[in-house]
């Protein structure tokens, strides 16, 4: 049986621990609120996107764009947003073992992987088990911005184009609410135009410059802004996390000082 000074000695010490889980949890909360008003934000201007490049390419006729072209998969580009600082609980493990199971499927397939890792949890996973990174992102998944959503457009982009990659799967965290996100894969590149959910609302425009050449500008905005609201997705679940996680801290540690007590 532990002495009264040692347990003194230890309540202290799991206070000073519940000040600081409290502090976290508070600071989370505070972000939720302004991370789901982004995702909100950031969503008419997908749906915009996507409905004129649904319209676009039926004004093209078919005519093809390197960002739309399927061709036989040798190489899959994996982009994994994770985060950069823990205490979320299993918000980071759960979407880094979904890209592994992935990644282990394409090898199993005879095709490799390039990695892009978005985070510092995803980078020092894969670089500890000698899995080569290819680029990494990281103090972004905080509070992401359009430049980082574009730095990493670009670099997909690029890397799809010139026939590195043959295909790119982004693996992020959905938000769904307070209490559920869902680690979700999406396939990024090729782009699939998705069809307008309501097609009596389809518009029929004229084009200057031509279809074919708006096309070429409009896709690679659609990469970005797909790649911006995963992050942002991304950054309401990682907040949502964290802020049940230290919650859960705070309460065992309220749970311990009453039995030491």
């Amino acid at each position: 049986m532990a002495g009264a000074k040692e347990i003194r000695s230890k309540i202290a010490s799991i206070k000073s621990t519940q000040k600081i889980t409290r502090a976290m949890e508070l600071i989370a909360a505070s972000r939720i609120p302004k991370a789901i008003a982004r995702v909100t934000a950031s969503k008419p201007y997908s749906a915009k996107l996507v409905e004129v490049i649904s319209n676009v390419g039926t004004a093209t006729g078919g005519a093809s764009h390197i960002l739309l072209e399927r061709r036989e998969v040798e190489t899959v580009g994996i982009v994994i947003i994770s985060s950069d600082r823990g205490l979320a609980g299993a918000y980071a493990t759960n979407i880094i073992r979904m890209a592994e199971q992935a990644m282990a499927r394409h090898r199993a397939a005879g095709r490799d992987v390039v990695l892009y890792a978005i985070g510092k949890k995803a980078k020092a996973h894969f670089e500890y088990r000698n899995y080569r990174v290819e680029r990494s992102w990281l103090g972004v998944t905080d509070t992401p911005g359009y430049g980082d959503a574009r730095s990493i457009a670009n670099t997909v982009l690029d890397s799809f184009a010139s026939g590195v990659v043959d295909s790119v799967e982004a693996y992020y965290t959905r938000f769904e609410s307070a209490l559920t996100q869902t680690p979700t894969g999406y396939e990024l590149l090729p782009v699939t135009a998705r069809e307008s959910s309501d097609e009596k609302m389809a518009v029929s425009y004229e084009y200057e410059p031509s279809p074919a050449e708006i096309l070429d500008r409009l896709l690679p905005r659609y990469v970005e802004a797909t790649i911006y609201s995963m992050l942002l997705e991304a950054s309401a679940s990682e907040h949502s996390a964290r802020r049940r996680s230290m919650k859960a801290a705070t309460d065992n540690a309220e749970e311990l000082i009453k039995n030491l007590t």
